[in-house]
C-alpha cells in the first residue's frame, strides 16, 4: 500500500471540515470566477437558478443531488458549492470528498483533487472509490508506481469492479510491464466485456497513453478479444494498432492465439488500409467494424 504523503499546510486548511462555511470553497483559489461567469451566460442557467434549493434549510441529500445535477449540466463551480453545503449540513463526507475531487479533476485542479481524494480515504479507509480516484490522479501526474499501489488497494477492497482492473492495466502499460497489463485487461474483460467502451467518468478514459504504447496496448487487447471469442472487437483493436504504426503482421505470426488469423482477408484489408492512411492515399476501408465475418478454416462466424 502506498503511504499517504503529508499534504501542504495550505491544502490541509482547504480540506479541513471546520472551514466549510458559506460561501463554501471561496478559498479554492484555482477556481476561475471568469469561467463560472462564462458558464452562467448559458441560457439554461436562468432556469436552473430558479430551482436551486436553499442551502440553509435543504437536506444534505437534496443538496448533494443538486450538486450532481449541476455537474451533469456543466456548472462545475456551482456543483462544488452544493457539495460543500451538503458537507456542512451533515452529508456523507467521504462520498462528498470523492465527488468534490472528481469535479476538481474535471477542472484540471489536480493538486486540489488529490487532496480531496486523500481526505476521502482518511474518512473511510475502506472506500475503494477513493483509492481508485487517488490512483487516477497519481497516474495523470505520472506517478505510476504510486498509482499501481493504490489501484491494487482498491482491487483488494473490491475485486469485482472491472474498471479498477482496467485502470491498473493502463498503469502497467506505462511502465511497459505488458505481462501484468495483459492479466489485468483479461480480468477487466471477464468482469465486464464492455468496460473499455463505458463513458461514465470512472477513470479509464482519463488515461492517455503515448502513440507507441497505445499501439502495443491495442495489439494486446486484440489478443485478449481473440481469446474471448469476440472477433469484431479483435479486428477493431488490430486496426487501431495498425493505424498507430504497430507491426501487426509480424507480431501476429509469433502469437499462438492470433496466428490463425494471419492470412484472414479481413486482417489483410486492415493492414492495407493502414498503409494507405500512412501514405496519405485514399483508404480502402475506414472501420474494421464494417468488415463482414470470414468463414474460412479456423475462424468462427459470429
Amino acid at each position: 500500500m502506498c503511504p499517504l504523503k503529508p499534504l501542504p499546510s495550505t491544502l490541509l486548511l482547504i480540506l479541513s471540515l471546520c472551514l466549510f462555511s458559506a460561501p463554501l470553497f471561496a478559498q479554492d483559489k484555482n477556481l476561475s470566477e471568469a469561467d463560472r461567469a462564462r458558464r452562467h451566460e448559458d441560457a439554461q442557467w436562468q432556469t436552473v437558478q430558479q430551482h436551486l434549493p436553499d442551502p440553509s434549510s435543504a437536506s444534505p441529500v437534496s443538496l448533494e443531488v443538486q450538486g450532481d445535477l449541476l455537474r451533469i449540466r456543466r456548472f462545475p463551480e456551482d456543483a462544488l458549492d452544493y457539495y460543500g453545503y451538503a458537507v456542512k449540513r451533515g452529508g456523507n463526507s467521504a462520498a462528498l470528498m470523492n465527488k468534490i475531487g472528481l469535479t476538481q479533476m474535471e477542472l484540471r485542479n489536480f493538486v486540489l483533487a488529490e487532496g480531496y481524494f486523500r481526505q476521502a480515504i482518511k474518512l473511510d479507509r475502506r472506500d475503494e472509490r477513493g483509492w481508485n480516484n487517488l490512483a487516477a490522479i497519481e497516474f495523470l501526474q505520472r506517478e505510476y508506481g504510486a498509482a499501481i499501489s493504490d489501484y491494487k488497494h482498491a482491487i483488494k477492497l473490491n475485486r469485482k469492479t472491472a474498471v479498477f482492473h482496467a485502470n491498473l492495466s493502463a498503469a502497467y502499460f506505462e511502465l511497459k510491464n505488458y505481462k501484468n497489463a495483459r492479466h489485468e485487461v483479461d480480468e477487466a474483460l471477464t468482469l465486464d466485456p464492455q468496460v473499455f467502451h463505458h463513458s461514465n467518468g470512472a477513470g479509464v478514459e482519463a488515461h492517455i497513453l503515448s502513440v507507441e504504447d497505445h499501439a502495443r496496448f491495442s495489439f494486446e487487447m486484440a489478443k485478449l478479444y481473440a481469446q474471448h471469442g469476440d472477433e469484431v472487437e479483435m479486428l477493431h483493436a488490430l486496426a487501431m494498432a495498425c493505424e498507430s504504426g504497430f507491426d501487426v503482421a509480424g507480431n501476429m505470426a509469433k502469437d499462438p492465439t492470433l496466428a490463425k488469423y494471419k492470412n484472414d482477408p479481413r486482417v489483410a484489408l486492415i493492414i492495407m488500409t493502414a498503409k494507405a492512411l500512412h501514405l496519405n492515399t485514399t483508404p480502402v476501408l475506414t472501420s474494421a467494424a464494417t468488415l463482414a465475418p470470414h468463414s474460412g478454416p479456423g475462424v468462427e462466424t459470429r
